[in-house]
């Protein structure tokens, strides 16, 4: 088990508390439109405000590429928390430069300074070994509690931890102990719903849940692939071509698994993704060639609900059809909907699937709503994260 946050001696110390402020945007008016993970973040921020320890928090934002961008700055996240928390917040206009040590040298126990986005110094994604002591100089402690970028191997994720006692905040230990759960001892039966467009992102994913799960629904792009592997006709369909034979040893595995593998028995299809026609439905191995599979159908959607309901515990990562059009978001929009009603314990894994609940305005009733799409996939997979690997376990003993 990790060490946490109680573990430590934080009062009157600097503590670099890197957390996941790449919150969604409006292009327009640049402001925030979601600030779910803000939120999430409050539980540490404030039990480290109120046990008088310094803050001082770095994030990444975007995708500036090592260059400073404005329109990247955290600076509109450094004054959203300044109307949310009580402690005093100030934000510097740099990360390892003059400005962020000179607002540490003055801050006081109880008190926050947000630093300028991380990625604004190309040496943030490379780990660059300097960058990581220019980091660590800032602080006594660090602690991780950005759970979405906790697959990184960055220098604010990985490479400061070595240098600094370190500890997870409350955030990230809710999602190790949900996911070590699942996976550990789940209540049965066991449903994984699996979508998205590539195979290729889930094929680690499947192979693990077989020797996990009693029932895998599949649907998304990636269904296409199985489907072709079962000798049926999926017309234009997304499907990757190359992983035919293992989508076949993988149905193969779960027949000898006893795990029941789940595939759509209709599908909502057009002749272009951007058409403006109405869907066709086929039958899932009998997709007409000039069509394309965009969403499961009705049918498919009563066999999913059906699992669902009997379900015990019950994940989902990635989207059934092209949810962005509404014309195609019946059937992730009506999982969504399942998941909310049933008694099984459920969790939605992060990314695309996430966004969908969100969507769908049954975010509230999921029992398990992960902030790591990327982080909750590697879990799912049985690896582990670079970002929490390099943190300390508990019983390790280290000075403050």
């Amino acid at each position: 088990m990790k060490r946490t946050i109680k573990d430590l001696d934080i009062e009157n110390k600097k503590v670099l508390l890197r957390l996941d402020f790449n919150v969604p945007i409006d292009e327009k008016t640049h402001e925030i439109t979601d600030a779910t993970r803000i939120m999430e973040s409050l539980s540490t921020i404030n039990y480290l405000c109120e046990h008088k320890a310094k803050v001082i928090i770095c994030s990444h934002f975007g995708r500036p590429n090592g260059k400073i961008d404005p329109n990247y700055s955290l600076k509109i996240v450094a004054e959203k928390l300044k109307k949310i928390v009580k402690n005093k917040v100030e934000f510097a206009t740099d990360t390892v430069g003059k400005d962020a040590r000179q607002k540490i040298k003055t801050m006081t126990p109880g008190e926050i300074v947000v630093l300028e986005n991380l990625r604004f110094d190309k040496r943030e994604e490379e780990n660059d070994e300097e960058f990581c002591k220019e980091l660590a100089g800032l602080a006594d402690i660090y602690v991780n509690d950005a759970f979405g970028t906790a697959h990184r191997k960055h220098a604010s994720t990985y490479g400061v931890a070595k240098l600094l006692p370190n500890a997870v905040g409350f955030l990230i230990g809710k999602e190790l102990k949900v996911m070590n759960q699942i996976m550990t001892e789940p209540n049965r039966p066991f449903v994984a719903i699996l979508g998205g467009a590539k195979i290729s992102d889930k094929i680690p994913v499947i192979e693990n849940l077989i020797d996990k799960a009693d029932v895998i629904l599949i649907g998304g792009g990636m269904s296409y692939t199985f489907l072709k592997a079962k000798g049926g006709k999926v017309g234009k369909s997304l499907v990757d071509n190359s992983k035919i034979e293992l989508a076949k040893k993988l149905m193969e595995k779960a027949v000898a698994k006893n795990v029941e593998i789940v595939l759509p028995v209709d599908i909502l299809c057009n002749k272009e993704f951007d058409s403006k026609e109405k869907p066709v439905k086929f039958l899932s191995m009998e997709i007409s060639d000039d069509y394309m599979g965009l969403d499961i159908g009705p049918k498919t959607i009563k066999m999913f609900k059906k699992h669902i309901k009997k379900a015990g515990t019950v994940i989902w990562n990635g989207p059934l059809g092209v949810f962005e059009n509404p014309m195609y978001a019946r059937g992730t929009m009506k999982v969504a909907k399942f998941m909310a009603k049933t008694k099984a314990f459920s969790f939605v894994g992060g990314g695309d699937s996430a966004a969908a609940v969100v969507k769908s305005g049954y975010a509230k009733k999921i029992n398990h709503l992960s902030t790591g799409g990327g982080a909750s996939l590697m879990l799912l997979e049985g690896k582990v994260l670079p970002g929490i690997e390099v943190l300390s376990e508990k019983d390790e003993k280290k000075e403050n």
